[in-house]
């Protein structure tokens, strides 16, 4: 059973969300939704991808959350040539004493930036993801414990494509959810022609430490979900996978508008049981962000896109109606019934 949080912990939370918003400001100008859900997932322990054209702000967004943070970082360039011992470490063998040493890799940080991510081939990708599903790393027949919090934040670029490598959908599903960047408005892209390129020397403050995240993430475990709000999740979960439409959806609470917009029509393969832990969780940071002790249907529509958009394989008559998963992913929303 959960435990009751306080209006004290929620305003101690609020406080420490609102400082990190202005820091981030003072470099990053704009991105509002980018700098939100990577705050979201720092405080709710999980692993983002940020994906967006060159020249976004990408790496100065996560470089800046490092430094906000105060977890220790380490940049990752991933290339086509890049070996997963480039990752993870590797044994050194030491002439002198006739041993082999570890010599850990760059993933032994708090918060690891991958940057284009999906440049490396399938052997870094599964190095990585060991990483990311377990916290832990394997160098010969050791396994060595990765920091804690360990946080990854991965870059990608979604126009070139050559040289890259697609990303596994089992690594993707380690992701608590996918960010797109877009391009600043007008008046946000003054200021940064303004900066000249020198937003990343501006200085900022350290807002975080191991025991006030420590307390963030204690009391989004503290926020509360009914049990309608369950079901309303594991709905929508299920109605992106096609093959749910052989079960007994009336047991599941999937509304017939869904089935008839032809929603799982353009969808191979949907999201797994993952996604509503993951829904469930971004839900309840964002109830906290807002200041509430409890999650309303809002908050699992206002972070079902970037939960469930990398989560979903489309087939190719999407792509040949030129679908894509944000849209699908808002259909759905409009169409399940709210509790």
């Amino acid at each position: 059973m959960n435990r009751i949080i306080t209006k004290a912990e929620i305003d101690e939370c609020a406080e420490y969300v609102k400082i990190c918003r202005t820091e981030v400001a003072k470099r990053v100008v704009g991105q509002s939704e980018a700098v939100d859900g990577i705050l979201a997932a720092l405080i709710a322990g999980g692993h983002v991808l940020l994906e967006g054209v060159p020249g976004l702000a990408k790496t100065l967004a996560v470089r800046t959350f490092a430094d906000v943070s105060g977890l220790e970082f380490k940049r990752i360039q991933f290339t086509p040539d890049l070996l997963p011992a480039d990752v993870s470490g590797t044994l050194i063998y030491e002439p002198g004493s006739g041993r082999f040493n570890v010599r850990k890799g760059p993933v032994f940080a708090n918060l690891v930036l991958a940057d284009e991510i999906n440049r490396a081939p399938a052997k870094v990708q599964s190095a990585l993801l060991e990483a990311m599903a377990e916290h832990q790393v394997t160098i010969g027949e050791t396994t060595y414990n990765l920091p804690n919090p360990f946080f990854v934040l991965a870059t990608q670029n979604p126009i070139e494509q050559e040289g890259t490598y697609n990303l596994p959908e089992a690594e993707l599903d380690r992701f608590l959810m996918k960010i797109v960047l877009s391009y600043p408005s007008p008046e946000e892209e003054i200021s940064i022609v303004r900066s000249n390129g020198c937003a990343a020397d501006i200085p900022v403050r350290k807002v975080f430490s191991a025991d006030s995240l420590e307390k963030c993430r204690s009391a989004v475990d503290a926020v509360t979900a009914d049990d309608k709000i369950l079901a309303y999740i594991v709905s929508i979960v299920n109605v992106t996978r096609p093959e749910s439409e052989k079960r007994d959806v009336k047991k599941l609470s999937v509304s017939a508008a869904v089935r008839k917009n032809d929603i799982q029509h353009y969808i191979s393969f949907g999201a797994s049981p993952r996604a509503g832990i993951a829904l469930l969780k971004c839900a309840r940071v964002q109830a906290l962000f807002a200041g509430r002790s409890f999650v309303l249907p809002e908050d699992v529509q206002a972070v079902a896109t970037r939960v469930l958009r990398h989560r979903l394989v489309l087939n190719y008559e999407a792509s040949a109606d030129g679908v894509g998963a944000d849209e699908l992913i808002a259909k759905i929303i409009d169409l399940m019934p709210v509790p």
